[in-house]
């Protein structure tokens, strides 16, 4: 089936950058693409302008029920919009249900692309970018009926806590869900989105790959954001979208409390995904 192919992760995980790789993959162009372009190449399933659109009603005019309502027409709208294709969408919703609908609409689905980031340094960069606390992102993080929400042009987002999002698409029954690291995506970038390109059913094209390797790179990302601005950085300016992007930088932020507290929720899954080793010894 064609349809669309969520790119999902909790928010500050990777996902901006994912979608920058994958645009530039499919733009194939000698020069990186305006990051403020992305919205050409990957939609979002946040923004109220989509709901506004379909339903007729001023965004501001949008109540929770509407978008309630609206949301697996958009959805549908989206899957069919590029058909015989499948559509790259962003969210960063658990694949929950709200009010006793899905937030995710299985019959507009194909699959799923998910980037994980070991849960200290999202927290940094939670906090950072939401402007808040690191005690009250990590409290976040930790909180299974998490929300984000509605503001900036943006609806309410269902993030969960950081282990259930995480299984939320990964154990979803019947999605087929390719997982990247965000850790690996900065350590073997060829090998990490080499396996995401087979995962799609690209051709292998080693130099069209690498290219939008180097056209999406966190590096190309900040400079554009530095020269040109970025249409999804906060509007006060107060701190860049693309503030340092690397892994590790938790050590530097958070206090022994706070690591513990995430730690004590996360500690299994972090396990398993390689961000603790034998010893609870922290590996990033």
């Amino acid at each position: 089936m064609t349809g669309i192919i969520w790119l999902a992760s909790y928010p500050k995980s990777g996902n901006t950058w994912l979608r920058a790789f994958l645009a530039n993959l499919i733009y194939g162009g000698d020069k990186p693409l305006p990051i403020n372009d992305l919205p050409k190449f990957v939609l979002g399933d946040g923004f109220l302008m989509h709901y506004a659109q379909l339903s007729g009603k001023p965004e501001e005019d949008l109540t929770e029920q509407d978008i309630l309502e609206w949301r697996p027409k958009v959805h549908r709208w989206f899957a069919q919009s590029w058909a015989p294709k499948d559509v790259f969408v962003k969210t960063h919703n658990a694949l929950v249900t709200y009010q006793g609908q899905p937030l995710i609409t299985p019959d507009a689905t194909a699959g799923a692309i998910y980037v994980v980031r070991n849960p200290l340094d999202v927290a940094v960069s939670f906090a950072h970018h939401y402007q808040t606390s690191y005690e009250l992102a990590v409290e976040g993080l930790c909180d299974p009926d998490y929300q984000l929400p509605p503001s900036g042009g943006q609806t309410m987002q269902a993030l969960c806590d950081w282990t259930r999002h995480y299984r939320s698409w990964t154990k979803a029954p019947g999605l087929t869900v390719h997982v990247m690291r965000y850790e690996d995506m900065q350590r073997e970038p060829v090998k990490a989105f080499g396996k995401l390109q087979k995962f799609l059913g690209l051709p292998k094209d080693s130099a069209r790959l690498k290219q939008a390797i180097r056209h999406a790179s966190f590096k190309e990302l900040s400079r554009q954001e530095r020269e040109s601005s970025f249409i999804e950085a906060r509007p006060d300016g107060s701190t860049p979208f693309f503030r340092k992007g690397k892994a590790g930088g938790w050590r530097e932020e958070l206090s022994q409390a706070q690591v513990d507290r995430l730690l004590d929720v996360h500690g299994k899954l972090m396990r398993e995904l390689g961000y603790l080793r034998h010893g609870d010894k922290l590996a990033v």
